[in-house]
Formats: structure tokens, sequence, C-alpha cells
């Protein structure tokens, strides 16, 4: 290793932080999470062991105040929002605890690569760059996320063609069109994966009279993901008794429950390509647009998307870690970086 420190990557997400490392590809992928203790406010654990230290032995989350396993009265925070640090202290402790985890090494400090959001303000810049160079980075390099997860997705971005990309995160999806290694035209819907958990516990309220929690509809909407056939349990409290009870649901039913949302995503796309030139709309209408993130995983959503676009929608071959292995591509080639910048 080189006394300078290795060249790394970071996708930080809201739902998960990916960590690429030069020479080896992506060497960590945990929740962006902190744990902390609710009595004496200190922090007690990051990423999985926030994850492991939130659930009590009886599989209640801590942050609703049940003691962890470890005997903690654990509340979980989840400190980055949309690609940038909501909580800059404990973004930055995160950031640190994995870049430490990934690198072994007390002396050298890396050189990172970033994503920013394609339509960023000056201010976020600098509180990204500064939450990197705070956990102990030596060089902060940032890439467009649109271009990350593009290059990362196997698109050619550099060509003068135009290339759709929806990103469906944990709190926003983002849609980009490139064209020439540059970012045309881009939106933002606030409400990714999580507005399908909403819509998940909304149709159980609804429906059954039961008010289910976010981790429960989290767990159910995944498991319909999974199981596209047969029922999915889920557990909530009775709204007129208070008791706790479990229904069960069909798995298409837990799926419909995606359809408002997947319609914001639609109208997000169609204004995206609304401010496109007239050429870089027909290619879109032949190329389609590819789908990365957590949310691209839902059984049904590139059908849906489909129909409400009238052009081809594929899913990138690995949805979750395009902008990891898009920001790595830039790590293995850092000249790239430069290529895309003069673009």
């Amino acid at each position: 290793m080189s006394l300078l420190g290795r060249d790394l990557a970071i996708d930080l997400g809201a739902a998960g932080t990916r960590i690429y490392a030069k020479g080896r590809g992506i060497v960590l992928d945990e929740p962006s999470v902190v744990l902390r203790d609710r009595r004496t406010g200190k922090v007690v654990g990051f990423g999985a062991d926030a994850v492991t230290g939130a659930i009590g032995a009886d599989g209640v989350d801590g942050a609703d105040g049940v003691d962890g396993a470890d005997g903690v009265d654990g509340e979980t925070y989840w400190p980055i929002s949309d690609g940038l640090p909501q909580d800059g202290e404990l973004a930055r402790r995160m950031i640190r605890h994995f870049l430490r985890k990934v690198h072994r090494h007390p002396f050298p400090r890396p050189r990172l690569v970033m994503a920013v959001p394609d339509e960023f303000t000056p201010i976020e810049r600098v509180a990204l760059r500064d939450a990197g160079f705070e956990a102990e980075a030596r060089g902060i390099l940032l890439v467009k996320h649109a271009i990350a997860a593009a290059l990362g997705a196997g698109l050619p971005v550099r060509d003068g063609s135009g290339h759709m990309v929806v990103d469906i995160g944990r709190d926003a999806t983002r849609v980009a069109v490139l064209s020439c290694g540059a970012v045309v035209a881009a939106g933002t819907v606030r409400g990714g994966g999580n507005a399908v958990t909403r819509a998940v516990a909304r149709l159980v309220e609804d429906e059954h009279g039961l008010l289910a929690d976010e981790r429960e509809a989290e767990a159910a909407k995944l498991r319909a993901t999974r199981e596209p056939t047969g029922n999915v349990l889920i557990r909530g409290r009775d709204a007129g008794t208070g008791e706790e009870r479990a229904v069960a649901l069909p798995a298409a039913r837990v799926r419909e429950a995606a359809v408002q949302p997947v319609e914001h995503i639609v109208r997000a796309a169609e204004h995206t390509m609304e401010r496109c030139p007239p050429e870089l709309t027909a290619d879109l209408g032949e190329r389609g647009m590819v789908l990365v993130g957590g949310g691209a995983l839902l059984p049904g959503l590139r059908r849906r998307l489909q129909e409400g676009l009238s052009m081809p929608v594929r899913r990138a071959e690995r949805p979750t870690d395009s902008v990891a292995l898009g920001l790595g591509r830039c790590v293995e080639d850092l000249g790239l970086i430069a290529k895309l910048r003069r673009r």
C-alpha cells in the first residue's frame, strides 16, 4: 500500500453505504445508520453493528424504547438523506468508522471519490467535502450521482446519444438524462422506497384497522419482493383495542400499494424529458431508461413504468451497487473524472 493511502470510492446512500477500494472492488456494504444510547446520548454502534444492537431478543426495534440485545436503550439515526449529510456530526463519525474499518492503517489517509447530487448547491458541495475531510480523507474528488450510476450500470455515458437513469433510493427517486458525459436534465421525487413502505402501512390501516410501524411495513414489502406469490404476514396494533395482532395479505396486494409512488416517478420522468432537446427525446424513446437503487428490485415496477412512459425499461444487473461501481471506475481511472468534466 502506498504511504499516502489507498484510493477509495464511497457511495453515501440514505439506506446504505458502500465503499469501493482500488483493485479490490466493493469491500464494505452496511446500513447508513447510527445507534445511540437513549440514556447517555453516547454512540454505541454504526452500520451493521447499529442494526444488531437495535434489535432486542424479542425482535423489537430498540428505537421503540425496548432495550437492545446488549442491554442498550437504543435509538437509531439515519444521518444521510439524498446523498448528503443531514446530521453533520453523526455523518462524519459514521464515515470515519467505515473508512477505518476498510483502510485498517492508522496513518495513511485515503483519497476519496464521492457522488454529489446532480442538482447541488455550493453549500451542499461544501458540506459533502467537509464530511469527507473531517473523516480523515486527504483528498476529495466529486462525481455527479447520475454519471456514477450510469457508469455502474454499464451505459456509454460519453457518447452523444441520450440515456436516462432512474435511481430509486430510500428517501428519494432521482431521474436524470445524460449525453456526452454530462447531465442534460435532472429531477428528484421526494419519497423513494420509503414512500412504498408508508403506502403498505396505510393499506393495512385502511383495510384492517391495524397500525403497523415502519419496520414491520418495510419487512412486509421485502417479503412481497422475495415471494411474489402467496401471502405476507404483517403485525401491528389494533387501532380500536390497542391489542397486537397479525393479518395475512396477498403479496400481490402489497405490491399494488406501490402504484401511487410509481405514478410520481412516471410524472418526474415525463417532466425531465420535456426539458431535453428533441433529438435526445427520440433517443430515449428507443433506448428507454435504466433502473438502479434498492427500489428497482420491487417486482412489477419495470412493467408499470414501461406502460406509463411507453418506452423500454430495464433494470441494471446490480442495481443496488451501481453508484458504488461507477465511482469505482473513477477510482481505477482518475483521469476519467477529468475527461467527464471537460465534456
